[in-house]
């Protein structure tokens, strides 16, 4: 009797695993299906409109804008990776009610929730995964691009092989602000500079140096010499340098050298906050990020839970509705939680509950709905 107790538990251990492997490999294959379409469609909307703005706005070449969006790549997976979960669940559990193959499962005692159990689990590793790339890869990426991007846009004035040339930057009603002078520019790197600054008010500052290049940090200048002049023609200091970085012409790329939060990972992050001191609005923006960090990798459990019951098909339907419900689940989402950053940067909303509120929503909808469907009907 024992032997016979035994060998029944390894058959039906050995029978759960061919089921686990069995929903595992068809949720896989969409779900690497979904994350390839909605990356593709991320990238040919928001991102690829971004391409052409940087091209047309700052002159960046078309080259150097299209690297800078292969290096944002990372950051739009982790953002696909619950579209992708979610869509593979639905999809799977969807397909599988309408051939009648859940009603099978269940009538060999298995229950939904136990076939649930495979899909919780492959959520929780792409959680984690996400979370990881988002912690890793994302933060690097983002700063090579943002550090692509202001080289391109110093870059963008040199005339290269060009000798004893000047070019100049004004401001606002064309009021001078620098001049460049050049004696020489040979691949990039400029030789013989001069620069006048007349950007601050009451002085002038003249740089002098052998040579110039352009760097993510700014203008950086070798062997030479600043001086910073009154109006009344007063030498106030002069300082001599062998290596100086100025950030001439940043302004001009404004909106992106700021020192984002995307550039920092959890920990980064949360040591900045602690120790820098910021306007409120900047840190309630940055606060969001941090807390969003852990947000968007839970949403694909919580996009699980709320797939799931809404995936079994009632007896009277008989097409596949999964792929309807996965995208008005996302769009859904998407519209709840840029209203909540929104109304979080506006200081209207706390910043865990402004990127959190989407996910406490859809968990209170999902654990309602999977009670019903999972633990109330037979």
């Amino acid at each position: 009797m024992l032997k016979n107790f035994i060998s029944g538990l390894v058959e039906k251990y050995n029978n759960t695993k061919i089921l686990d492997r069995y929903l595992l490999k068809q949720v896989i294959e969409m779900f690497l299906m979904g994350v390839f379409v909605f990356t593709t469609i991320i990238f040919a909307s928001d991102t690829f409109i971004t391409l052409i703005k940087q091209i047309a706005k700052f002159g960046i070449p078309f080259k150097v804008a299209f690297i800078m969006i292969l290096l944002n790549l990372p950051a739009v997976i982790v953002m696909t990776i619950p579209m992708g979960v979610l869509l593979s669940t639905v999809m799977t559990l969807n397909k599988l009610s309408l051939s009648s193959e859940i009603t099978v499962m269940r009538s060999c005692g298995i229950s939904l929730n136990r076939i649930a159990k495979p899909i919780f689990a492959f959520a929780i590793v792409m959680a984690l995964f996400s979370f990881v790339i988002n912690e890793t890869v994302v933060p690097i990426m983002t700063k090579q691009s943002q550090d692509l991007a202001l080289w391109a846009l110093g870059q963008k004035n040199i005339p290269d092989g060009k000798q004893n040339f000047v070019f100049k930057e004004t401001g606002d009603a064309g009021v001078l602000k620098r001049l460049f002078y050049v004696g020489l520019c040979d691949k990039k790197t400029l030789y013989n500079v001069t620069v006048l600054d007349n950007s601050t008010d009451g002085t002038i500052q003249v740089l002098q140096a052998r040579e110039g290049k352009t760097s993510p940090k700014g203008w950086q200048f070798e062997k030479g010499a600043a001086y910073t002049i009154a109006d009344d023609g007063q030498v106030l200091n002069t300082t001599l340098f062998e290596t100086s970085v100025v950030q001439f012409g940043l302004d001009l790329s404004k909106e992106l050298n700021k020192k984002t939060a995307k550039e920092m990972n959890f920990m980064k992050l949360s040591k900045y906050l602690a120790s820098t001191e910021l306007e409120a609005r900047d840190r309630q923006i940055y606060t969001i990020e941090l807390f969003d960090k852990i947000a968007l990798p839970i949403t694909t459990i919580v996009f699980v839970l709320l797939g799931v019951p809404l995936a079994i098909t009632p007896p009277r339907v008989r097409y596949n509705r999964g792929f309807l419900f996965s995208i008005l689940i996302i769009f859904a989402y998407y519209v709840v939680r840029a209203l909540a950053i929104s109304f979080g940067e506006a200081g209207s909303l706390n910043a865990f509950i402004a990127a959190w509120l989407p996910n406490i929503i859809l968990t209170v909808w999902g654990v309602w709905l999977y009670y019903k469907k999972v633990y109330t009907i037979s």
